[in-house]
């Protein structure tokens, strides 16, 4: 089953439990107008999402690494930094992902090198509604992929990461690509640098990504779950597949690499799990893991890099 078709099915499920709980309210009595029973019906979902969310910070606490002094934030902050989280999940979840088909769009004239974007664990290139919005206002060419099937080993997803860096490459007439890849979408891109080489990538930013493991890992199904674990008690806490890639990579490679992340991530814990040894670390704080695709600081930067390329390929 696709992402898209799962995450429909678990709509129509959320949908059907609002239904039922309006239908208790109406049945017996606890409400006796209809519009008000459906929004008791909805809000009792919301909360349950909501809940869902929440359970996400609860369980990654224990593994979480210090926060620097820099990105410590207060109470009000870290409501609106659980208030932006739950909204990226639900928005997403609920609607981009539901809805989203892989796509490449190119813009003639871009002097900006071409993105290929991977995204995450469990999502689709509907993750990227957000990124593409500012990709088409600055007129750069893009293309999106859906890593499928859902629960395959990581490095299944290379192939279709081979193919659609070809295709871009033949569409836009670019020599290179930039890589953009969310939580396990990085680790994906760097299996790929591992299979291929760097000969069509100009550049990776990996965002919100595991490159040692995250201790939620162990939780989620799938193959790749697997792949991302971290071991706490371990003498090398990253599992044996990631240890495998972070051998397989030189100097060159890593050098080619950008990693954006969160001290506040609320999914890849600890969170200095996303710092990459010999790559550029950009680190942020105040943001949740899904909400890095969204949050308007993180895409700004994002864009700013972005543009750094294009200004050095020009001057070559």
């Amino acid at each position: 089953m696709s992402a898209r078709a799962m995450l429909r099915w678990v709509l129509l499920a959320q949908l059907a439990l609002a239904g039922a709980i309006a239908y208790g309210a109406l049945r017996y009595g606890a409400l006796a107008s209809t519009w008000l029973a459906l929004a008791c019906g909805l809000a009792c979902v919301l909360l349950a999402r909501m809940l869902l969310t929440a359970n996400n910070f609860r369980a990654t606490a224990r593994f979480s690494s210090a926060t620097p002094a820099p990105f410590r934030i207060g109470a009000g902050a870290m409501l609106r930094l659980f208030a932006e989280e739950f909204i990226a999940t639900l928005t997403h979840s609920s609607w981009f992902m539901a809805h989203a088909l892989a796509h490449q769009r190119i813009h003639a004239g871009s002097t900006a090198p071409p993105l290929l974007l991977l995204h995450g664990y469990g999502c689709n290139s509907g993750y990227w509604a957000h990124l593409v919005r500012e990709l088409d206002a600055a007129r750069i060419s893009h293309a999106t992929l859906d890593l499928e099937p859902m629960l395959a080993g990581i490095d299944d997803f290379v192939p279709a990461v081979r193919r659609a860096v070809e295709a871009l490459c033949a569409a836009s007439g670019a020599p290179c690509v930039v890589i953009v890849g969310h939580s396990m979408g990085g680790l994906v891109a760097r299996a790929y640098l591992r299979a291929h080489g760097s000969a069509h990538v100009a550049h990776v930013f990996t965002i919100g990504t595991p490159h040692h493991g995250t201790s939620l890992a162990s939780k989620g199904p799938g193959l790749n779950a697997v792949q991302m674990q971290y071991d706490e008690g371990g003498d090398a806490p990253a599992g044996a597949w990631l240890r495998q890639l972070a051998a397989s990579e030189s100097a060159h490679t890593r050098a080619l690499i950008t990693s954006i992340f969160t001290h506040h991530d609320n999914i890849v814990a600890p969170q200095t799990s996303s710092v990459l040894e010999g790559a550029h670390n950009i680190a942020f704080g105040g943001v949740g893991h899904v909400a890095l695709g969204r949050n308007r600081r993180v895409l700004a930067r994002l864009m700013q890099e972005i543009a750094k390329l294009s200004t050095h390929q020009d001057n070559l």
